[in-house]
Formats: C-alpha cells, structure tokens, sequence
C-alpha cells in the first residue's frame, strides 16, 4: 500500500501518498488506493481531511513507467484509465469535508489537479509547480476543470502552453495556494485549529453553499436558496449555541 488514512485525536483524517523512491508520482494503483482512501473519508464524521506525502517532493504527477504502458495501450484502454483520474479528481473536489493539502518540492503534472481539488492549499516557501504535459506531447486535460477554475484562464492560457516551472509565490499570486511558509507543519497545524474553532456543520454547510452559488447567476431562486440556508442554520442547534455562546461571552459547546 502506498497510500495509508489515519485519523488524528482532533478527528482529522491524514491522507498519505508514500512513494518517495518515485517522488510520490502516481500509477493506477495509486490512483485506486487514493479514490478508495478519499471515498472512506467522505462517509466520515470528521473535521477535516489533509493530504500529504512523504518525501523530499509532493509528487511529479503520472508515473512515466506507467504513462510508457499506457502509450502501448489501443484508446478504450487509455479511456477507461483517464477515466479513473478523473474519479480521482472528482471524488477529492465534491469532499463534503474541509480539504486541505500541504505541498513540499516539486508539484508537477496531474499534482496540480490535486492541489486545485482541495479547499486550501499550503505550499513550503522553497515549492516548485508545474504544468509540464505539453513537454511530453500530452495535454494536462483530466486537471483542467479544476486547475482553470482555481488560476483562472488567462493564467492556463500561458501555464498550460509554456510548460514553465514556477515557484511558490508565482502559485499564491495565480490563486493555486493560499499560504507560502518556510515552516509547513506549523501552518497545517494553525490552519487546522482554525478550521476546528468553527461550528463543524456550519463550515459543511458553508462549504456546500459555494458549489451550489458559484458562477450562478443571481435568479429569484438562488436568492431564495441562500435566504432558506441561512434561515435553517440560525433555527439549527448549532447556529442556537453558536450565537448564544457569542452573545454569554463564552466559548461555543464545540470547542470545549
């Protein structure tokens, strides 16, 4: 197994990719490992899930052994097993559960798109990205969805065609990380105490509230959604102690 879920004392779900011998590239039975892992998560009562790996790099994207297997396969092959990247994608972005990936080294190729799936992004101040599809003569198509909505496309129109590696800060300023630290433990740790310190259905709640308003346009539906969501939450009994708690100057039931 190359790919191990623990859950922490702070009911955290840790998500590691261990292939450091291949600078944690991914084959299809990594992919199948990450989509069973990602799959068992979501059924959870859990805070968070985190995806890590282990290793000098976060990963260099498809396995080039496999991707040399592939290439001898007729094109239902190929299908069939692009398809499971993008189970991969998918399964990781529609997570009910705040995600949170913290990237060191190198992040290239299908790397990206995992990094794009998840809800917060850090990266170590020395991380280096890349979208290097085209170099091999490929396309980085699976990730697009993902990638293009987090860097946008004007960004892609030059990433995706360049194949230019970039550096940590290249990738906060084009809105593919959030946080650029020298001391990445330290700042998944703060980031999860963060996340842990908010009402746990709220921040679903707010979570699932940007996948159904995003890039909507604003119709007398959406604006009933969003009055209905928030009329349900305040009568909930989270939203009950959240606001009883801040009102007594107490902390919430949550973080006790």
């Amino acid at each position: 197994m190359s790919v191990t879920l623990q859950i922490t004392k702070s009911n955290v779900a840790v998500l590691v990719l261990s292939r450091p011998e291949k600078r944690n590239a991914f084959n299809s039975e990594v992919i199948h490992e990450l989509i069973q892992c990602i799959e068992h998560a979501n059924t959870l009562d859990i805070r968070a899930l985190v995806l890590k790996t282990e290793g000098k790099h976060f990963s260099a994207g498809a396995d080039l052994a496999w991707m040399k297997s592939m290439a001898d396969n007729n094109y239902a092959d190929n299908l069939a097993d692009s398809m499971q990247l993008a189970k991969l994608m998918q399964v990781l972005a529609s997570s009910p559960h705040p995600t949170i990936c913290a990237v060191q080294g190198a992040a290239f190729g299908g790397a990206l798109g995992l990094i794009a799936c998840c809800d917060i992004a850090l990266s170590k101040d020395d991380a280096q990205f890349c979208l290097s599809e085209v170099k091999l003569g490929l396309i980085p198509a699976v990730i697009s969805p993902y990638v293009i909505k987090a860097i946008g496309e004007r960004a892609a129109r030059r990433y995706f065609l360049t194949a230019e590696v970039f550096d940590a800060h290249t990738a906060k300023q084009l809105g593919l990380i959030h946080q650029v630290t020298g001391n990445l433990e330290c700042a998944l740790d703060n980031m999860l105490q963060t996340l842990i310190d908010n009402g746990p259905i709220a921040v679903k709640a707010a979570k699932a509230l940007i996948n159904d308003v995003a890039n909507k346009p604003i119709t007398d539906e959406l604006i009933e959604l969003t009055a209905e969501r928030i009329a349900k939450i305040r009568v909930s009994e989270e939203g009950q102690e959240g606001l009883t708690a801040f009102f007594d100057k107490r902390p919430p039931a949550w973080q006790l």
